[in-house]
């Protein structure tokens, strides 16, 4: 290697960009105090932008830990993940005890990222996998940069691979904790309008947590400090306006220029800055030029061992040759020491660019077969991938097409699967040009999930062309280039016209079904029907297994009934008699849910548990956060939500822990509605808004923005409600229409539209959804939309607009009401109630029709909708009139009141407000007011609650009642906040006194609560 070398073009004063350094700096003090900062740095080649970097960084290196890493070029190819392979490289190497704890038991996961970690796992390929290596990242880097400040620097972003540009998008969207400053730089101006760099860039654009900043060129005062600063003397004005008007500010053209005017060149002298840049190449010793040559074709970085096996050249001459290109600033070394590369690209480019096409091929060639000769020559984790750069642009099909299809195994391991289908599709594009020979000793298929590859031993039997389609059906389906998946599935299926094979047919319908719906095409269910009648008749196999399971799964999302329990009962028959565990699990879930919605519910819970219980054991993670979701959604179907909740808390952390980001917005989407339920809107309106940003794809997340708009209307912000309504209906979209989503959205439309005053927007949301009808299994949807289409009613019976069309409305309600399932004592509560509307709608109802909702409420976790019902009773005990039946009205607005408050239902609460003020009750009261015979019934405890209390009385703290009572001390802490509402006290002491001067529980029952 080189010892020190005299360069002298670059200016060591570091020139203006006061304005941007300044934003940097200021990034990194939010940083600092714990506020993560993501930075966009652009501008045109040459302006400035590394500069601008090694300064901050410089400067930053004083406070934080600084880790850099940029995205690498090979000839048009980027490596995976490669400049967060090389920052988290150098993480490692600064903070070793560190990286080592924040990846502790992720290691073969990370592995993906960073090598150096050892093997990468085997196991985890799904449409999720890719997201899960994206959240391990994130929460590797928060607790790295927990306690000491981390600035993380990716580079040339303009070259980043697909996979580089979803990690760096996930990161900037997900990144909130940690004392993290992510800065990634871009050249603007090759961003053309088909870059794939653009949508990401405007992506970023639309987060408020970005900031992009934009270095602009130099001004003539800046320009002539440069010039200063390069020639070490006050250039002369002409001289300045001269390279000024031509560089137009840019700070490497000025450089260049003023170089070029030192050694005597006229900076007039070329037509093109292009050509001022191989002027300076050209005079150089002939040898340098020709490393120059076989450099700038190697990659953006080239290794000094495999610069010399290129160029066989003799060490000496190499190094006399390497030595003048690093003298003239043409090559500098890396700084790791172990290669070159050109001090700016703008060279490499012009240099690569002024090769003849025969030349570049040769080059080509010449690298791949020194690596081959000596693969020690690169770095072990790129040597498989730029092989295959190498002999694709040598343009040796032969060579090419095994390279290539190496390369792609390496990209899957390591999730890249956008660049595995680009490889893949690369083989594709080798494949005829293959000799058959080359093509007979292929390496067998790689990854197809449930696929049968051609051949009679698929370990052995080296890959077809359709094999190799399937393979890259899954990676353009994992890696989100769905649109790309789709044309290979329908060539395929083209393909397979000619040679009828109705096993592989029927699994590339499967594929197609499932893109069809991801890119919101249709439902999928035309294709997947095509599968079924493929392989009706057919022995089983596990393509066979996987269509039943797909088809069943497919029926109970949207339309449950027989077929859907006969197709899953036959796909965990099949599933068994071919060993195909991942989908006899997933049957086996679905026949379950199945069993429930039927109204076997215990068996169905039994098997849900059990799935789940196998799955944890197994370690088959995708499934078993699937589980996480069914289960404590079928125990919320019956109302048991408080059952549901510790199931959702704990699915929540094992899809943290294993990265499955839309099996995670899934479960927080279902624990913010069981949180909704039980009162505990604060955490419910938390966890909602997790799910939105959580969710890998569009319709997981669609589960948060949903419970955001129930709980907007509940809380009477009808304007919030809509914008979150809207949210959820782009999330779901239109193409695919599900019951679990078009109900609760039905639900909420008709609820902003009846608060609204919208008599017609309301019923026609109620008569879609009575159209569309109530599946199996979807009761937990239906009551609720039908008591809010009741109630609706019923608000709107004195209104003019209403009366057209009223009766028909009533009787459909009414007729809806008859025919839904009542299979659980919430929804027994629901139809009472909706009844009770019913008649309230038509102006019939009174203190008999509420009394038994009440009651049937009260044996429910349900306080929103126990203290709704109780506000409904006292209007109707005050049109009955009475001096009991006003005291019993005021007491019922008191604990109505009371609960509204507590929850932030506003709309609620001035129901209650208004109904007092019009009867002119007194609804506040004093603790020391007499009660009802038993007083914790008329104050609206439940059981738990009182629990609770006796607990309270006792002294108590919250973690000392979570420990009796085996709940969680947030829990017992919500129990608390409820009974003070109720009781109408400020604190625990005043809630003590109530329930000792009301005699709720004996002294010997609180001596023996405290006991132990």
């Amino acid at each position: 290697m080189l010892g020190p070398v005299e360069t002298r073009s670059v200016s060591p004063v570091f020139v203006g960009r006061t304005d941007e350094l300044n934003t940097l700096n200021d990034a990194l003090a939010r940083a600092r105090v714990g506020e993560p900062q993501a930075l966009l740095l652009g501008g045109e080649a040459g302006v400035g932008k590394t500069r601008l970097v090694e300064e901050f960084a410089a400067a930053a290196g004083r406070h934080a830990v600084v880790a850099v890493g940029g995205c690498v070029e090979i000839g048009a190819d980027g490596l995976p993940f490669a400049p967060f392979s090389t920052a988290l490289r150098a993480l490692r190497d600064a903070l070793p005890e560190q990286f080592a704890a924040a990846a502790r038991g992720q290691e073969e996961e990370l592995a993906r990222l960073l090598p150096d970690l050892g093997e990468a796992g085997a196991g985890g390929h799904d449409e999720q996998g890719m997201a899960r290596l994206f959240e391990l990242t994130a929460r590797l880097l928060e607790q790295i940069a927990a306690e000491r400040p981390v600035v993380l620097v990716l580079e040339d972003l303009h070259w980043a691979d697909a996979s580089t540009r979803h990690l760096l998008s996930y990161l900037f969207r997900t990144l909130r904790a940690g004392r993290l400053l992510v800065l990634a730089s871009y050249r603007s101006d090759d961003i053309h309008r088909r870059h794939p760099l653009r949508p990401l860039l405007a992506e970023l654009d639309r987060l408020r947590t970005v900031r992009r900043v934009e270095l602009a060129r130099f001004t003539r005062e800046e320009v002539a400090r440069q010039i200063a600063g390069i020639l070490a003397a006050e250039p002369d004005p002409a001289q300045v306006d001269e390279i000024f008007e031509r560089s137009d500010g840019n700070a490497f053209f000025v450089e260049e220029l003023a170089v070029a005017s030192c050694d005597g060149c006229r900076t007039g002298l070329t037509d093109s800055l292009r050509d001022v840049l191989l002027v300076r190449v050209e005079a150089l010793p002939e040898s340098a030029q020709r490393v120059a040559r076989i450099v700038a074709e190697g990659g953006s970085t080239v290794e000094y061992r495999l610069i010399a096996a290129v160029t066989r050249l003799g060490e000496d001459d190499l190094i006399e040759a390497l030595r003048a290109a690093v003298g003239a600033n043409i090559l500098t070394v890396t700084p790791a020491g172990d290669g070159y590369r050109f001090r700016h690209s703008l060279v490499r480019e012009a240099v690569a660019d002024d090769l003849l096409p025969g030349e570049r091929s040769r080059l080509n060639r010449r690298y791949a077969e020194a690596l081959e000769a000596d693969p020690t020559l690169v770095p072990a984790d790129a040597r498989v991938m730029r092989l295959a750069s190498y002999w694709y642009h040598a343009r040796d099909a032969a060579k090419a097409l095994p390279a290539v299809l190496d390369a792609s195994v390496v990209a899957r391991r390591r999730h890249a699967y956008t660049e595995q289908l680009g490889l893949l599709e690369r083989a594709m594009e080798l494949w005829d040009s293959a000799p058959e020979g080359v093509r007979s000793a292929l390496r067998p298929v790689d990854y197809t999930e449930v696929y049968p590859p051609c051949g009679c031993d698929p370990a052995t039997t080296p890959l077809r062309y359709l094999d190799l389609m399937a393979e890259a059906a899954v990676a353009g389906r994992f890696g989100g280039e769905r649109e790309r998946a789709l044309k290979i599935t329908k060539r395929a299926l083209r393909l397979l016209e000619d040679e009828p094979d109705p096993v592989r047919a029927a699994w590339f319908w499967v594929q197609r079904s499932r893109l069809v719906q991801a890119q919101a095409r249709g439902d999928g269910r035309q294709e997947l029907a095509t599968a079924q009648d493929l392989v009706r008749g057919l022995p089983p196999s596990e393509v066979h297994a996987e269509v039943l399971a797909v088809a069943a799964n497919w029926s109970m999302l949207h339309r449950p009934g027989p077929e859907a329990f006969t197709a899953a009962e036959r796909a965990v028959e099949y599933a068994r008699m071919v060993g195909a565990r991942h989908i006899e699990l997933h049957a086996r879930l679905t026949l379950a849910c199945l069993e429930v919605d039927s109204g076997d519910t215990e068996t169905g819970l039994a098997e849900l548990r059990q799935v789940l219980r196998d799955t944890l054991a197994e370690g088959v993670h995708h499934v078993a956060g699937r589980a996480y979701v069914n289960l404590p959604s079928q125990l919320q179907g019956l109302g048991r939500d408080r059952d549901a909740v510790p199931l959702l808390r704990e699915g929540v952390a094992f899809a943290r822990a294993h990265g499955l980001l839309d099996s995670e917005a899934w479960i927080r989407g279902n624990l913010s509605e069981a949180l909704y339920s039980l009162g505990d809107w604060a955490e419910a309106a938390e966890t909602a808004a997790r799910a939105t940003r959580v969710g890998h794809s569009v319709k997981a997340r669609g589960a948060g923005a949903l419970r955001l708009a129930h709980l907007a209307l509940a809380r009477g912000d009808l304007a919030e409600a809509d914008r979150q309504l809207a949210a959820a209906r782009a999330h779901y979209g239109t193409h695919d229409p599900m019951p679990q989503h078009s109900l609760p959205l039905a639900r909420i439309a008709l609820g902003v539209a009846a608060e609204e005053g919208r008599v017609a927007d309301e019923r026609a949301e109620l008569i879609r959804a009575l159209d569309d009808g109530f599946p199996p299994g979807t009761q937990r949807y239906g009551w609720p939309l039908l008591r809010a289409a009741a109630t609706a009613e019923a608000e709107a019976r004195t209104l003019p607009a209403a009366a057209p069309g009223r009766a028909g409305i009533l009787d459909r309600l009414t007729e809806a009401v008859r025919n839904l399932t009542t299979g659980a004592p919430l929804w027994r509560a629901y139809e009472q109630w909706t009844r009770a509307e019913l008649r309230r709608a038509q102006g019939t109802d009174t203190a008999d029709d509420w009394s038994p909702v009440i009651s049937a409420f009260e044996c429910l976790d349900r306080p929103y909708e126990l203290a709704r019902v109780r506000h409904r009773l006292a209007g109707a005990l005050l049109t009955e009139g009475g001096d009991d039946e006003r005291e019993r009205a005021a007491e019922l607005l008191r604990l109505a009141g009371a609960v509204a408050a507590h929850l932030g239902a506003h709309s609620l609460a001035d129901a209650v407000a208004r109904l007092a003020q019009r009867a002119r009750l007194t609804l506040s009261r004093g603790p020391r007011q007499a009660l009802a015979a038993d007083p914790a019934a008329a104050l609206g405890l439940t059981n738990r609650e009182r629990d609770v209390l006796r607990l309270v009385s006792a002294g108590r703290t919250n973690r000392q009642i979570a420990e009796e009572l085996f709940i969680s001390p947030k829990t017992a802490s919500v129990h608390v906040s409820n009974i003070l509402s109720k009781l109408g006290v400020a604190g625990r002491g005043e809630a003590a006194a109530v329930a000792h001067r009301l005699g709720l529980f004996p002294a010997a029952t609180l001596t023996a609560g405290t006991a132990g």
